[in-house]
């Protein structure tokens, strides 16, 4: 994707968007709500229209091509699966309009990849072998193309013989699908009597049957319950490990974003904010956005004063950086920054210089760990409290008086006025 742009009503929805993925990457899109992730995933599949730039799939132009011809295929949050259609008839719907449009001259690329290797079909020869008879019968097929096999002999029309030929494929490759996401008992289904993780099941189905160049998937994930879609996220990531699949997939949610993508996108007011791998956003954030949005609890954020050529003080507290600091906090000198520090590189400590006061708000024990919100001693009301991580052995009571002391290799420095970034020597490369 170069240089993208989308309005809506007069509105950029999308700025400037430029964008790589690698063949087979699993990418994240992240961000808020409003701030345009959907939009760009409707505009690759085609759904929504282009102000300007190009969107290229491996060496093809895809910006004036309808959906159909894209060979992209997109899971919904929604599910969107069709209500009359059994789940087989579901999965196989794509396929039959596929070949559709080989028979109408639009699906050379469909029909020529079937003529060579699917990586579903190559998954599935043996078991395909071995349940030949099934699929001659097409026991989940329409009830007009169970009637066809009556009709089915030597000297029957070509045209009855494609068609047959053509379902016992799709049969094969629903059969497969049906078996790599373990619902081949649900084929005779309609979607009403599904659970929800039976949908997204048959919904992702629907997609891998398709064999795509590129898996879209808008927050399929969110009308689940925590349980199940911690399960499903695990199946999703395994899913396209086995098929090699470009994989775009939007959510709001980092946690999502941290343990699905090989990379991910922050994306904010239509524009990305930063691309890296999770652990590189995590360390390395390219501003205080990003820094805030990714973590949970968020980050801590503090307004200090730089004192060359390593100190930055705060009104409660006075903190040495470590050497590698020097050279970026130069041109800071008598001017404030925002400190930024994530929960679990606080700790309790003893009363020092260098450490903060505070007073215990909230204490949230969680079995295997404690959060707690706390207030700095002696700021303005209305201050936003900090976030610490603490171990749960430590009994801790609210209206408490701490110290908390920073790791100092751990801390990030803020423009207070850009929020970007303000990145050490040992970091400068990244």
């Amino acid at each position: 994707m170069t240089e993208l742009e989308a309005t809506a009503a007069g509105v950029n929805v999308l700025r400037r968007i430029n964008l790589t993925i690698q063949d087979g990457e699993f990418m994240v899109l992240v961000g808020p709500s409003g701030c345009g992730k959907s939009t760009l995933l409707r505009l690759i599949a085609g759904l929504e229209t282009l102000t300007g730039g190009n969107i290229w799939v491996g060496d093809r132009l895809i910006n004036d091509l309808p959906p159909k011809q894209r060979d992209i295929a997109m899971v919904f949050q929604s599910y969107a699966l069709y209500p009359h259609m059994t789940v087989y008839d579901n999965l196989a719907f794509g396929l039959r309009r596929s070949a559709e449009l080989a028979e109408d001259g639009e699906g050379e690329r469909w029909t020529e990849r079937n003529r060579t290797q699917s990586k579903l079909q190559t998954r599935s020869t043996e078991r395909s072998r071995s349940s030949n008879s099934k699929i001659t019968a097409l026991p989940h097929a329409s009830l007009l193309t169970r009637t066809l096999l009556w009709f089915d002999r030597p000297n029957a029309p070509k045209w009855l013989h494609n068609r047959l030929a053509q379902e016992r494929s799709i049969a094969r490759r629903v059969q497969t699908v049906a078996e790599m996401l373990q619902i081949e008992s649900l084929l005779d289904r309609l979607p009403k009597q599904l659970s929800g993780g039976q949908k997204q099941r048959v919904a992702l189905g629907r997609a891998m049957a398709r064999d795509p160049q590129v898996f879209l998937m808008d927050e399929p994930l969110s009308n689940l319950d925590a349980k199940l879609r911690t399960e499903t996220r695990t199946q999703i990531v395994n899913l396209q490990r086995k098929l090699g699949i470009t994989t775009i997939y939007v959510t709001h949610d980092q946690i999502e974003a941290m343990t699905m993508g090989d990379r991910i996108a922050v994306m904010n007011a239509g524009q990305i904010q930063q691309v890296a791998r999770p652990l590189e956003l995590y360390n390395h954030p390219a501003n205080r956005f990003v820094a805030e949005f990714i973590g949970s609890p968020p980050m801590n954020f503090i307004p200090v004063q730089v004192k060359a050529p390593l100190l930055i003080q705060h009104a409660q507290f006075r903190l040495t950086l470590p050497e590698s600091w020097e050279a970026a906090l130069r041109p800071y000198d008598g001017r404030s920054v925002t400190l930024g520090i994530r929960p679990e590189h606080l700790s309790v400590s003893l009363p020092a210089p260098k450490n903060i006061p505070v007073r215990v708000e909230r204490v949230e024990a969680l079995g295997s760990e404690t959060y707690l919100s706390v207030q700095i001693a002696e700021t303005l009301s209305g201050s936003p409290p900090l976030q610490v991580r603490i171990e749960s052995e430590r009994p801790t009571s609210i209206g408490e008086s701490l110290w908390l002391s920073i790791a100092p290799d751990k801390i990030h420095l803020f423009e207070p006025d850009t929020g970007e970034a303000i990145s050490q020597n040992s970091m400068r490369l990244l």
